[in-house]
């Protein structure tokens, strides 16, 4: 009884290619489609199991699916005068009615009953366009990150570093309003030593009361001149700790 062909449809049909630099661990698919109405038992093998990482290695397939393998090559100093002969080999077997035990059902097997397919290993270097693609791509991608960064700090209030939060917005709200609350209490104060220095000056006194109370008035006075200018302090230390929070 002759072999029977391979039932699956292979993507790609014979060569699995990997494309270098091989520095790192290099993937690519193989593709495995099921046409007939049959599930179908499949297993992948390598003549170099310790270069690569095959996931699924093995499974069913049921009828008119199909399934993805992903082929790993592990990282390795690539000789480009060497010739890869690496191969690898799909086989396949219609499955039973019921599969329990694959490991049983592959040892089993009569050879007339197994289809397989082969494949060979093909490693490409990038050649020199695609080699000044990635140059480009790395120089661009500081630019990029650059160019974000920069767009983020001038959305930001202070170059994203002296914004204020809401609840120090509301600290400052309060505090302005005890600000202008002990201003207002200044004033009122000044105006009253105001008018009590008015009120003094027409009242009719004695010498000795003209003399003490000409004394307690110049004070008053120069009191209610130095209120003024602790009123333009005070404001002063309120413009600048306001001005300053929204800047720094």
């Amino acid at each position: 009884m002759s072999k029977l062909d391979q039932i699956l449809v292979l993507d790609p049909p014979s060569d699995l290619r990997f494309k270098g630099p091989f520095t790192d661990v290099v993937t690519t698919n193989l593709k495995l489609k099921n046409p007939s109405d049959r599930r179908v038992c499949f297993k992948v093998k390598t003549t170099a199991p310790r270069r690569y990482c095959v996931r699924p290695n093995s499974g069913v397939i049921e009828a008119g699916a199909a399934v993805n393998i992903s082929v790993m090559l592990q990282p390795f100093d690539y000789d480009p005068n060497e010739k890869s002969k690496h191969k690898f080999m799909v086989q396949t077997i219609f499955a039973p009615s019921n599969v329990s035990d694959m490991d049983s059902l592959w040892k089993d097997a009569k050879p007339d009953d197994l289809m397989d397919s082969k494949l060979r290993c093909v490693f490409e270097l990038p050649s020199e366009n695609d080699k000044m693609n990635d140059v480009d791509a790395t120089k661009a991608a500081p630019l990029m990150n650059s160019a974000k960064a920069d767009a983020t700090a001038a959305s930001v209030p202070g170059g994203g570093g002296g914004a204020l939060d809401e609840a120090e917005t509301r600290k400052m709200v309060e505090k302005c309003k005890r600000l202008q609350s002990e201003i207002l209490k200044l004033a009122e104060e000044n105006q009253n030593l105001k008018e009590e220095g008015v009120r003094m000056r027409k009242m009719p006194r004695s010498d000795h009361m003209t003399s003490s109370n000409s004394t307690g008035l110049v004070a008053r006075e120069t009191s209610s001149a130095s209120l003024p200018s602790l009123l333009v302090v005070i404001a002063a230390i309120f413009i600048g700790f306001f001005l300053g929070k929204f800047i720094l």
